[in-house]
């Protein structure tokens, strides 16, 4: 073979290396552009989930008659997962759907704001009224004490186990004092106000006796509307000759079946079979997306960070 043929030899040999390469390239650059198209598109798909959970899932799909459940979780406060805007939204649709036997109130709470609590109150009354053949229950798993005993009393009849902790029918408002602190390390308290009671509970200043009768009264008000509520919900079935009763006390589930703040000892599942007859529970807890969950979570989070330690409204917490 000549030079000639040779170097065309070499050259086509070359020309189809290269040919080859490219090819593969191509064919590697095409994965990899699908490859990112489907990651895209997972991502889309994503964000539009949190943004708008579909109602496939967000309402329950059971049919049939059943028990319906709403869980009334943690310190009642607006925000957070005892608002009273959530809880209602589940009693409301718990009560709507017409294969609901019963509505249960499955309450785990401290307690927390009386005015949540009291929103939740009228509107169990409310909904049992308009919805007269579907019964409400309230049903105790570790705590229901103080503002979450003043929902539980609206319902029709209180399931608590025996080791649950109900009652706590009182009210507080606390916070710190730091005025000795203060003069301890030589800082001087400068504040300016607009009227002689704006600086009302202010930690670095010392208590004044005219306030303190104004906070009282205030609490005993707020005691009052909280034992009416109860009184109204319980009727004859407390036991009012008990002084200790709306002391703020808190009792065991089956000591409180004794004094009438309990009817029974059940959980969830022997209410829904041996009270209602309908075993199948459907819980209708209103529950958020994935997009509001983590932003109300860093909402809660700069909350904290930027609250006092005072706690300035009147609490129905043990």
């Amino acid at each position: 073979m000549s030079e000639k043929e040779k170097d065309q030899e070499w050259q086509q040999e070359l020309i189809t290396r290269l040919a080859s390469s490219a090819l593969t390239e191509q064919r590697r650059s095409r994965r990899w552009g699908i490859f990112f198209k489907l990651l895209m598109f997972s991502y889309l798909i994503t964000v539009l989930l949190m943004i708008a959970e579909p109602e496939w899932l967000a309402e329950p799909i059971e049919s049939g008659k059943h028990t319906a459940v709403v869980d009334l979780e943690g310190v009642i406060a607006r925000g957070q997962k005892a608002d009273a805007d959530r809880v209602i939204k589940g009693l409301t649709a718990a009560f709507e759907d017409e294969n609901s036997a019963a509505v249960i109130l499955r309450i785990n709470s401290p307690g927390g704001s009386p005015v949540q609590s009291g929103i939740i109150y009228d509107e169990m009354r409310r909904l049992r009224k308009q919805y007269p053949e579907t019964p409400l229950y309230a049903v105790v798993d570790d705590v229901c004490a103080s503002g979450g005993y003043y929902i539980a009393a609206a319902a029709d009849k209180i399931y608590a186990d025996q080791a649950s902790i109900v009652g706590s029918i009182g009210v507080r408002m606390d916070g710190f004092g730091f005025v000795e602190a203060m003069k301890s390390l030589g800082v001087e308290r400068r504040l300016l106000t607009a009227g002689s009671n704006k600086a009302l509970l202010d930690p670095f200043l010392p208590q004044k006796a005219e306030q303190s009768a104004h906070i009282e009264t205030l609490l005993n008000e707020i005691h009052q509307q909280f034992i009416d509520k109860v009184k109204e919900g319980r009727g004859d079935r407390l036991q009012l000759d008990d002084p200790l009763l709306f002391s703020g006390l808190i009792w065991s589930g089956a000591e409180g079946v004794k004094k009438g703040l309990v009817d029974a000892l059940a959980n969830v599942n022997e209410v829904a079979r041996d009270v209602v007859g309908e075993e199948k529970i459907v819980n209708f807890t209103e529950s958020d997306d994935l997009l509001t969950r983590f932003s109300d979570r860093i909402g809660a989070t700069m909350l904290n960070l930027f609250s006092t330690s005072n706690r300035t409204a009147p609490q129905l917490l043990p």
